[in-house]
């Protein structure tokens, strides 16, 4: 029997139209250009004013299917990968499909923080490869404006709004998603986390007063998380996959902070033209960086490429993805 894979074979990604400079912050928060710059890389960042995060999602299916010439009722499953989701239920997905008339497609929601698209993709790939489904679409997408502290510049100057789309289909070549490895640890929760609005801490005055609602974070413990668990499961997919650091094509790496994407693609012995970078235009869009950096780079890469996609995200969450490309753009 023919095996199946899973192909990447379409990708769309959709950022709001407002731009938010680090100048444009320092009006408020007590940072500047140089400040943010230097500690991140990231010079500016996309805002939605209005709508929520299906309105970002929706773009970029629309643009996907528009892209592929494929009718909403052709998708099987959409999977959305997001911290941000519309309402606490119904999920994202749901109203995604129903703004777009996907009336055929079921899914759901993926939690996984900034890791929540290689999850996703994982995720997706197994529907694929069973032979269940033929056209899945996974979106990674946040509007991180929605938990944004506007007082406290060590999260505020971080994160953006955007995100991505990719379609999976299969195929009998070489080529598709080739190998995965996550993972997770709870015990990261308290360095990286909402603090209220789940079952723990519903909403109430007090939750609201103490400004629990929006992104709280540890910086230097994450950052330390970050760049020793990225780099070494980046490296540990080539290894289990025989790849050297010639055979990879492309580093996909979550766009978080440009000194962790640097020790990532040091530590797999990659110079930087194999590294995909736009933080310093949309910032850290969570579980959208790594959809968007494809989007971004599409016209680059060609069939048979391999790329490892890597990312690490609060819970802590974090894994890589190792994918020969499908086609050429």
């Amino acid at each position: 029997m023919e095996k199946i894979a899973a192909a990447i074979t379409g990708v769309c990604g959709y950022v709001p139209d407002e731009i938010v400079t680090n100048d444009d912050l320092a009006k408020f928060v007590d940072t500047s250009d140089e400040w943010i710059t230097t500690r991140t890389g990231i010079k500016e960042r996309r805002i939605l004013r209005e709508g929520g995060c299906s309105d970002i999602a929706a773009a970029a299916v629309k643009g996907l299917l528009e892209k592929k010439g494929l009718d909403p009722m052709d998708i099987d499953l959409l999977i959305v990968a997001t911290v941000t989701p519309d309402y606490p239920f119904p999920s994202t997905s749901n109203v995604v499909c129903d703004k777009l008339g996907m009336k055929n497609a079921w899914g759901y929601d993926l939690i996984a923080a900034c890791s929540g698209f290689i999850y996703g993709l994982a995720t997706g790939a197994q529907f694929v490869e069973t032979g269940r489904y033929k056209k899945v679409i996974v979106v990674g997408v946040d509007k991180m404006s929605a938990i944004l502290d506007y007082q406290d510049r060590s999260t505020c100057v971080i994160f953006g709004d955007g995100g991505g789309a990719v379609l999976l289909e299969p195929t009998s070549e070489d080529v598709g998603i080739k190998d995965f490895i996550l993972h997770a640890d709870g015990a990261g929760r308290q360095y990286l986390l909402q603090p209220a609005g789940g079952s723990v801490s519903p909403a109430s005055i007090e939750t609201v007063e103490k400004r629990m609602h929006y992104v709280k974070q540890e910086g230097k413990t994450v950052f330390k998380f970050a760049v020793t668990n990225m780099a070494e499961v980046s490296a540990q997919i080539m290894e289990k996959n025989n790849l050297t650091s010639d055979d990879v094509d492309w580093l996909v790496p979550h766009q978080a902070n440009l000194r962790i994407i640097d020790a990532t693609a040091d530590r797999m012995g990659l110079p930087k033209e194999k590294v995909m970078i736009n933080i310093q235009k949309y910032g850290n869009t969570t579980a959208g960086t790594l959809p968007l950096c494809l989007w971004d780079y599409e016209k680059q890469l060609k069939k048979g490429d391999n790329i490892i996609l890597s990312a690490f995200g609060g819970g802590f969450t974090w894994g890589a993805v190792y994918v020969k490309w499908a086609y050429n753009s």
